[in-house]
């Protein structure tokens, strides 16, 4: 082969090569990059809904669970240098102020969190984002009688009660909360030592004490109230074998305390426009519908609701809260010290 027709054909494959990449340019074929998402374990999406936003954007997400909420802040934290990925989803109220201190999110404003109220919105600097919410309230069982209607009620009956323990439990610790905001510090201490003297039974997490120890529902257990969630009977309902449409269990709204679930873009990213996608892919309608059944909490956004939460769910108006701040000033005083009035 001469060296002219040599050179004919590497013009002619570099040119080849520019149409091509002039072709992808026109079409706007986006560059393909795979962002990693830390979550809870407790993280589902539909896999059609997270391939919506691939398609739409060229953008591939890998969820990497890692534990509870507080584990995935805790484990995030001890990365802050070497980030498990770009995008953690799921850290809540109970845990913000540990993550935000430790400088782990970068800032990103989301257009659509205009449309989300106020109320979820905890950190003016906007290095997280609300993406949906819950409350932990007392469950019970239906078929073991009229239900407690208040602390006072539920103190009366704690030999029935199972709850989590606080300091391995995210709903145990929403509960701790909700009695320290009803009766204040120090006298919920009252409340816990009088709850352990009448028998109150303590699991490591809400699996045990949903499925192994609470009478109601899909549990196995003989004790009829527990610490799970306001959320809880329409699940009930989704899986009940046979079908029905009653729900077995039911809330005490007065010991519901609001748990707010948040993303942030994680410092150290490299992909930090492809990040901010996914925050607002996080708020899109079709992520905040999908929500409800997937994760058996509330969005965020006002999208409508499927309707066995319509028909099953407690809606709480004025759930127990106490600010992130507060929360994190008292957190580990408050578990050392349930842990040693119940535990000890």
């Amino acid at each position: 082969m001469t060296r002219l027709r040599v050179a004919a054909l590497l013009v002619a494959a570099a040119l080849l090569a520019a149409c091509g990449d002039s072709d992808r340019e026109v079409a706007g074929e986006p560059e393909r990059v795979t962002l990693r998402m830390v979550t809870h374990d407790s993280f589902a999406v539909s896999e059609d809904v997270l391939a919506s936003f691939t398609k739409d954007t060229g953008i591939e997400v890998q969820l990497v669970p890692s534990g509870d909420a507080g584990q995935v802040v805790n484990r995030s934290v001890l990365n802050a240098d070497s980030p498990l990925g770009d995008v953690l989803f799921g850290v809540d109220n109970t845990f913000l102020t540990r993550a935000l201190d430790a400088g782990i999110f970068i800032p990103y404003e989301s257009p659509r969190l205009a449309e989300v109220d106020d109320r979820y919105e905890l950190d003016d600097e906007h290095r997280v984002t609300p993406i949906d919410h819950g409350e932990v309230c007392v469950n019970y069982d239906k078929d073991a009688g009229a239900p407690p209607a208040s602390f006072d009620d539920l103190l009366a009956r704690a030999g029935d009660l199972v709850v989590e323990n606080p300091a391995t439990s995210s709903p145990g610790l929403a509960f701790l909360l909700a009695t320290i905001v009803e009766h204040g510090d120090p006298g919920w201490q009252d409340w816990w030592r009088a709850a352990a003297d009448a028998g109150v039974q303590v699991t490591s997490g809400w699996e045990e004490a949903y499925n192994t120890a609470f009478s109601g529902g899909s549990g196995q257990g003989d004790r009829p109230l527990v610490v799970s969630y306001a959320t809880s009977p329409p699940v009930e309902v989704v899986f009940a074998d046979p079908p029905t449409d009653v729900a077995p269990t039911g809330v005490v709204t007065a010991t519901c305390f609001e748990q707010i679930e948040l993303a942030g873009i994680l410092r150290g990213t490299e992909h930090e426009a492809e990040a901010q996608q996914l925050i607002d892919f996080l708020l899109s309608d079709e992520l905040q519908a999908d929500i409800p059944l997937q994760m058996y909490v509330f969005p965020v956004l006002d999208v409508p609701l499927p309707d066995v939460f319509v028909q099953h769910a407690a809606i709480v108006d004025e759930p127990l809260t106490m600010t992130p701040e507060e929360i994190d000033e008292g957190r580990e005083r408050w578990i050392d010290e349930w842990t040693s009035i119940v535990l000890g």
